[in-house]
């Protein structure tokens, strides 16, 4: 008998959590660079990012909305899924440890 995979089944995996938790931060750096460039090109606000000595904290933004995915991952029991969001989210915060004091 063929059983059909519900969607939550069939994305409760590890790497579904890891490339989530990595391209949603990313997702969120773009929507707020096309939000508040006000012309400039990408290489431009993050050379301004970076000369206002605000890296750190542009990062620690985008990576919010993790929380997010991480919760709603929970919700529908698929913890691998969201092991592998917590786990690209300490990524992202070693990440930023290291940018910070090095």
């Amino acid at each position: 008998m063929v059983q059909i995979m519900k969607f939550t089944e069939k994305y409760d995996k590890m790497p579904a959590g890891l490339i989530s938790g990595f391209v949603l931060p990313l997702i969120t750096g773009l929507v707020i660079f096309l939000f508040s460039a006000h012309g400039r090109t990408l290489s431009q606000y993050l050379e301004r990012i970076v000369d206002a000595n605000i890296m750190t904290h542009a990062i620690t933004l985008c990576v919010f909305p993790n929380v997010a995915i991480f919760l709603l991952f929970n919700r529908y029991d698929m913890l691998k899924a969201a092991r592998g969001v917590l786990a690209m989210t300490i990524v992202w915060a070693i990440s930023v440890f290291i940018i910070k004091f090095i």
